[in-house]
């Protein structure tokens, strides 16, 4: 049996206000791809489908376009739980009507001991699903005293021990926060204040455990407990990660294969560092000038419009950061004096980007002098 792992599809999020539903489409319609060439079993998504609790309409609608393809036009059973940014009930709502279309969602935590069970051909697994876990709504609900995630989750996972059958494959779908992952800009803290993670231990024995909440793709306490990541890069501090899938067989004896399978975006998320010229040159030739940039320039001296200058030949810059503004050795303050000098600098620059000529002595004497006295009258006042 070949199943597909999947998580953190985040459909309408947005980037840095820029719509991304195009781009989850594009990388949407590659995983379609891998599931009809690599003959795709089934399909688990663990968490995160939506990029909030009320998505916007568009989302929804490519989400059930995506589920009309793998559960109508393939036949596919899918399986995926409630992520920390969806709204569980919403998302859950019909879930006992389509099971029969072999749409499984599972928000429920009072019914996660109950698993799906998957046949195809000679080979049976179930699936377990534990959704966004919050320990206050577990503690509610069950009349259990967990006071962290930690617990909290122990607490599920022993419920769906019991539940296990002796000789059965069994596979585990959790969104959570495992001890000592690698987390990124771009997903939303589980708490504020407390202890967010979980430990991997508890989740040993199970044959494969599908996780959900980190966008990396990662493994954690061994190989069979994996995040396969998120479906695109939503945030610049993953420009380096390599997106994808993960695709699993599991027979009667277990697991026998785990791979990781890239999808590519329709516009990649870069960061790019130099000066201004250097940069606007490189764009010229860049034949992937229309990917999502970060730009850091390391110029020393004041520029005017560096955002509109760049995006004449990088029109999707989203983000410009000035490090090269800072003073060479990275002091965070400089004294009066030398702020002086570099007041009247920047401003010489500017004068002449503004004006097309440097200023004259005069100019620059009289632009001194005024730059001398409001530094007076600033110590003045302090």
């Amino acid at each position: 049996m070949r199943l597909l792992h999947t998580a953190d599809w985040h459909l309408g999020r947005l980037f840095h206000n820029l719509s991304l539903l195009d781009d989850q489409r594009h990388v949407l319609q590659q995983l379609l791809e891998i599931i009809d060439r690599e003959q795709v079993d089934a399909v688990l998504v663990a968490g995160d489908i939506y990029d909030r609790s009320v998505p916007p309409a568009a989302a929804v609608t490519l989400l059930d376009e995506i589920l009309v393809e793998l559960c109508e036009q393939r036949g596919l059973p899918v399986v995926m739980i409630s992520g920390n940014h969806d709204g569980a009930e919403r998302l859950g709502f019909g879930a006992r009507h389509l099971r029969q279309a072999g749409l499984h969602i599972l928000t429920d935590l009072a019914t996660c001991d109950q698993p799906v069970t998957l046949t195809i051909g000679d080979d049976t697994v179930d699936v377990f699903g534990i959704p966004y876990a919050d320990p206050e709504y577990v503690r509610s609900a069950f009349g259990v005293d967990v006071r962290d995630f930690d617990s909290a989750h122990r607490y599920l996972l022993e419920r769906i021990e019991a539940q296990r059958q002796p000789g059965r494959p069994t596979l585990l779908m959790s969104h959570c926060f495992v001890d000592g992952g690698t987390s990124s800009d771009s997903e939303r803290p589980l708490t504020l204040g407390g202890a967010e993670s979980v430990a991997w231990e508890p989740m040993q024995s199970f044959d494969y455990v599908a996780l959900g909440h980190l966008h990396g793709p990662q493994i954690r306490g061994g190989e069979h407990i994996r995040y396969s990541g998120s479906l695109l890069k939503y945030s610049f501090s993953e420009a380096t990660q390599r997106k994808g899938v993960t695709l699993v067989e599991v027979g009667s004896e277990g697991v026998t294969q785990i791979a990781h399978h890239p999808l590519l975006p329709r516009r990649d998320v870069r960061v790019l560092e130099g000066e201004l010229d250097q940069l606007l040159a490189q764009g010229a030739t860049d034949p992937h000038a229309d990917d999502y940039l970060l730009v850091r320039l390391t110029d020393r001296h004041a520029i005017l419009d560096p955002m509109g200058k760049l995006r004449a030949v990088y029109p999707n810059v989203l983000h410009l950061e000035k490090p090269g503004m800072l003073e060479a050795k990275g002091r965070q303050q400089l004294d009066r004096e030398r702020l002086a000098f570099s007041a009247l600098d920047m401003f010489s620059d500017f004068f002449a980007q503004t004006s097309g000529e440097p200023m004259s002595d005069a100019q620059a004497r009289a632009m001194g002098e005024l730059i001398t006295t409001l530094s007076r009258e600033q110590e003045g006042q302090a």
